[in-house]
């Protein structure tokens, strides 16, 4: 088969999906070479386009250019984060820093910016809509931010530093995920398992089975194994070993430690920062956001962090008191939080995560996700199980809006595997657009995926989801609306393609509707007797959510706080020790450790997406909280007239307009963070 042939390329498969199946790992390779070469040829058109330069033949051209480059990419990447093997990521180390070696040959094309540059400097004399003025001027800040202006040794060398990062971050990545599938702990019947409930027991049976151990238990270091494992194993000895195991991902020394990474990327990252003219790596980040500066993320953080401590101090004193009142003769360790805290939100709430899980079936929260969509939006899911996935457990819909017009396809991939990296994301394998194509026909419906980590349970059996993992997804089919209810006519304005203190906020926001009431007592349904939650214990539920705000803040912010400081300045020659000695600064509590450490801060460290950018999920939550508090106001959380202002302003609207020019025309005024303290319970 040549490669102009590939599978790769022919989407024509239902609902415009290529056949899964058909591609083999192997296809990749000879895909990209063909998609790379027919992109640089694409680009050189439109550099040396004898007309002058206008709109069309630039700015469009440039969105319509290298459709195969994005259908190998986005395939690629999904399968190198949902079902990786060693072909995989010898391409994975491979290609990461060739494309960023070809665009940065993009943006350095120096015939191609003069068009840009040119359009830029007469841009209010072109009568472009607001949108392509926003398109304009996004596409210049990204090639002046990839070094356009800079001159021919300057751009050499931000070309290495971005060809070297990109590699860097794909070993980052691969060497967390080998920490992860590398270790596990094998559990016999018995004292090991004391305190384990019925499900989680049974995820560890079928984990180890799939690993070969029959009659045995396994945990391991996916988030939807270890965290009920550290909340209700009652062998201290065992959470022990678990939770050290957990936070030295990344930081075992040997061929997987990242330390020698994190020096070098903290090392390129800020000298790509100067050569652009930025004081930092952060200042160069944050340029194009909301928060648009450093000092105001440390401002938002330090707020947070001062209450978040205080908070977290009070709660240990009661963790301690639980402790000592069982006989316990130990200070509260790191390993003990969440396993005490869990104790004392059942006795102080009378409920337990072991009690809810029968009423979180994965089948009824994904109903519950929908509905809500229904109830704000109008778009119905139906499922399409003849239509095969990305991966054979991977679920293909059909979304269509109210008038019963197909407007995307999402797939969702929700169980954890070997292959699979940790963690919960949405991705796009195709964007919205409403562009006419090279074939004549006229817009692009979006794909859009959701991929988690849930334990998967034994055949026949269901899966039974933490309040935490019923979040996790809520959130995720946030963003996956962001891309299906995405309304631009411009590709690179689509969806999520939004600043990083934004993006989280259609997902955040998401989260909102899970607890609320009405939706919980109609999805919220026994797994085995159809019964739905009990009313009183739905009133618990919504009466603990402040509960343990004060570990919940500090691990996130903390994390936070770290990221901007690997950012800002400073040395950092050896990764642990500045580490430490950020959070001794800090003043950083002995019992909680940073949800994300450094070595396996994937965030941060795997690529520069949310590098300096973790900040967004808090900056994001102050948004998401004022959003939600506008349907409190009108007395109905399905609020006809609120739900379409989402809709045009947040949802449907992408990158098209400034982020806070969106948020006022939603909400009549900017975000205030009253409401985000309040929902944290750290008012």
């Amino acid at each position: 088969m040549t490669s102009s042939a590939s599978p790769v390329f022919d989407w024509s498969a239902p609902l415009g999906l290529p056949e899964f199946d058909k591609i083999a790992d192997t296809d990749f390779a000879p895909a990209f070479e063909t998609a790379l070469a027919e992109h640089d040829a694409e680009i050189q058109a439109i550099a040396e386009n004898a007309e002058a330069p206008d709109f069309d033949n630039t700015l469009v051209a440039l969105e319509l250019a290298g459709d195969k480059l994005s259908k190998v990419s986005s395939l690629f990447w999904n399968r190198a984060g949902t079902d990786t093997n060693d072909t995989i990521q010898a391409l994975e180390r491979e290609i990461a820093p060739r494309m960023s070696r070809h665009y940065s040959k993009i943006s350095m094309n120096r015939a191609l910016f003069e068009r840009v540059d040119g359009l830029y400097r007469k841009r209010s004399s072109l009568g472009l809509t607001p949108e392509q003025d926003r398109l304009l001027e996004r596409v210049w800040k990204s090639f002046i931010k990839s070094g356009a202006a800079l001159d021919e040794a300057g751009q050499k060398r931000l070309a290495e530093v971005g060809e070297t990062l990109a590699g860097l971050g794909a070993q980052f990545g691969q060497n967390v995920l080998a920490d992860e599938k590398n270790w596990v702990m094998l559990l016999d019947e018995g004292d090991d398992l004391d305190g384990l409930s019925d499900d989680l027991r049974a995820a560890m049976a079928a984990v180890a089975e799939d690993l070969g151990h029959k009659n045995k238990f396994a945990v391991t270091l996916s988030r939807s194994i270890i965290e009920p494992f550290l909340s209700s194993s009652e062998r201290r000895d065992l959470r022990e070993r678990a939770f050290k195991a957990w936070i030295a991902r990344g930081a075992n020394g040997g061929s997987t430690d990242n330390a020698p990474l994190i020096s070098q990327i903290i090392a390129l990252r800020s000298e790509k920062a100067e050569l652009l003219g930025y004081d930092s790596y952060a200042a160069y980040k944050l340029d194009d956001t909301m928060a648009k500066s450093p000092e105001a993320v440390e401002d938002l953080l330090g707020n947070v962090w001062t209450r978040a401590v205080a908070q977290a101090d009070t709660d240990r004193a009661e963790l301690a008191g639980l402790i000592a009142e069982e006989g316990g003769n130990h200070d509260v360790a790191a390993w003990d939080w969440r396993h005490y805290a869990e104790k004392l939100k059942a006795r102080r709430f009378a409920f337990s995560q072991a009690e809810l899980k029968p009423y979180f079936p994965l089948s009824g929260m994904i109903e519950a996700c929908f509905d809500v969509a229904n109830r704000l939006f109008g778009i119905s899911m139906t499922e399409c199980p003849d239509i095969r996935g990305p991966h054979k457990d991977a679920r293909v819909f059909e979304v269509r809006a109210g008038n019963g017009e197909m407007i995307a396809t999402f797939i969702a991939d929700y169980f954890a595997r070997p292959s699979k990296r940790s963690g919960a994301w949405m991705s796009g394998l195709r964007s919205q657009h409403k562009l006419t194509l090279p074939d004549g026909s006229t817009g692009q419906q979006p794909i859009i995926t959701n991929v988690m980590n849930f334990a998967k349970p034994a055949p026949g059996q269901e899966a039974l989801l933490s309040l935490d993992d019923a979040r996790t997804l809520f959130h995720e089919f946030g963003h996956a609306l962001h891309g299906m209810l995405s309304d631009v006519t411009y590709p690179s304005l689509s969806g999520t393609s939004v600043s990083r203190d934004f993006v989280e906020l259609p997902s955040q926001l998401y989260e909102h509707w899970l607890t609320v009431p009405e939706i919980l007592e109609k999805h919220a349904r026994h797994y085995k007797t159809g019964e739905p939650i009990p009313r009183e214990l739905v009133d618990k539920v919504l009466a603990a959510q402040t509960f343990n705000a004060g570990f919940a803040a500090v691990e996130f912010t903390a994390s936070a706080l770290v990221d901007m400081a690997w950012h800002t300045g400073g040395e950092k020659a050896d990764p642990a020790t500045f580490e430490a000695e950020t959070l001794k600064k800090l003043g950083m509590p002995e019992a909680i450790v940073m949800r994300h450490a450094s070595p396996h801060f994937l965030h941060v460290f795997s690529g520069e997406g949310y590098s300096a950018g973790y900040y967004s999920y808090m900056w994001s939550e102050v948004l998401d909280a004022d959003a939600f508090a506008a349907f409190e106001e009108t007395g109905n959380p399905f609020d006809p007239d609120m739900a379409g202002r989402l809709r045009t302003h947040v949802y449907s609207a992408g990158g098209s307009r400034d982020p806070g020019e969106l948020y006022q025309a939603f909400r009549g005024r900017m975000p205030d963070a009253t409401a985000m303290l309040k929902k944290r319970g750290l008012a």
